[in-house]
């Protein structure tokens, strides 16, 4: 479908309308806000994406630098999305839609920010005397593989730069339209480093769809882990967010990693559901309306910060290890890290859940640091 003539025309009477109680959704138009964003071009709706809105930008850059206090593990990332239609009720790039004065709930899932310049400012940017090729890391604050990459194929192009400027890159994503790139990117393998990582946290259909609703589901993404080795890319998996009460039960644990290494995952890293603002509010929301008899006990595990007590990570921490070697499976990290297996520490196992603070065992080593990619 041609998107032409699918522009939106908003005044700010037609967006006080739509931002009034009951008019949300597929017939709201774009805050005000965004409407003299930097480099906006045109916004967007077609059926196809029904309520959800594009809004096309000419980006000035593409590469973002890390600072140096981060502990993240590589020092450049690409995004060439911001907000995210996979709609995942617990991601903690929420926050980020609030810098453009939207929300970090419903505006976050369905007003799209698309940087439809990425190519060609990637193309000037790794060209530069100055770049250095460092490793650059894409899919850490909104996933490049969402729906609307059908549409823009902005990430074969950015492949194609990286690989073509001898840029070392990895990719974690929810989404398996990756697999329509598995020939770029092995070709890409044969001239940089090249690391790939799938996110799988849960393997309950039924729940997947009420987390994240507009995900592939669990199915889906374990071929798309057979698929990577099948086409000689070993396949790192963020099991994360591990969701007490929801995920952590041994039998959760335990399906989960053995769906993992039937697939074929070259590893796994896996941590606690973390919190942070904008996430938070949304999360406890959706826990209210889905399991309401959890939030007193997520209120006491989490008090009024972002990770859950050190008392339960340290619990859940014993378990991942316990159900990592149970079915042979290493860390995730050291293919985004170039780290050697025997840097990931083995750990003892843990036999109970203190969820609550005060029920803590520390008889348990202490826990696994989990990598955000």
């Amino acid at each position: 479908m041609r998107w032409d003539g699918q522009t939106i025309a908003a005044d700010a009477a037609a967006v006080e309308a739509a931002r009034s109680p009951g008019r949300a959704g597929a017939d709201a138009v774009p805050a005000p806000a965004l409407l003299p964003l930097a480099g906006l071009q045109r916004s967007v709706r077609t059926p196809e994406f029904a309520g959800i809105t594009f809004h096309e930008v000419h980006a000035k850059s593409l590469l973002n630098h890390v600072p140096a206090t981060s502990a993240m593990p590589f020092a450049w990332t690409i995004n060439p999305y911001r907000g995210c239609s996979h709609a995942c009720v617990y991601c903690f790039a929420r926050k980020t839609h609030t810098y453009l004065d939207l929300d970090a709930g419903p505006d976050f899932d369905s007003q799209l920010v698309v940087k439809v310049n990425a190519v060609e400012v990637l193309h000037a940017e790794v060209r530069r005397r100055s770049w250095a090729r460092p490793h650059v890391a894409l899919g850490t604050n909104t996933d490049p593989y969402q729906r609307a990459e059908g549409r823009y194929r902005l990430m074969p192009g950015i492949i194609r730069e990286l690989a073509g400027s001898g840029t070392p890159f990895s990719i974690l994503t929810k989404g398996t339209l990756l697999a329509r790139d598995l020939p770029l990117l092995t070709a890409a393998a044969t001239d940089v480093p090249v690391g790939v990582g799938i996110s799988l946290a849960m393997v309950d259909p039924a729940l997947q769809r009420r987390v994240e609703p507009g995900t592939p589901t669990p199915a889906a993404r374990l071929d798309l882990i057979r698929r990577l080795g099948d086409a000689g890319l070993p396949c790192g998996v963020m099991a994360m967010p591990i969701l007490p009460w929801l995920t952590d039960t041994d039998e959760a644990l335990d399906t989960l990693f053995g769906a993992l290494a039937a697939a074929g995952a070259s590893g796994v890293t896996a941590g606690a559901l973390h919190l942070r603002p904008g996430a938070r509010e949304w999360w406890f929301s959706w826990l209210a309306a889905e399991h309401p008899q959890l939030v007193g006990r997520y209120r006491r595990l989490y008090g009024n910060g972002t990770y859950a007590s050190k008392d339960y990570t340290t619990w859940l921490a014993g378990r991942l290890r316990y159900f990592r070697r149970r079915h042979g499976l290493g860390s995730s990290a050291r293919f985004f890290r170039n780290e050697p297996e025997s840097a990931v520490a083995a750990g003892a196992d843990g036999d109970r859940r203190p969820h609550d603070a005060a029920s803590a065992s520390s008889a348990l080593s202490a826990p696994e640091q989990p990598v955000l990619f």
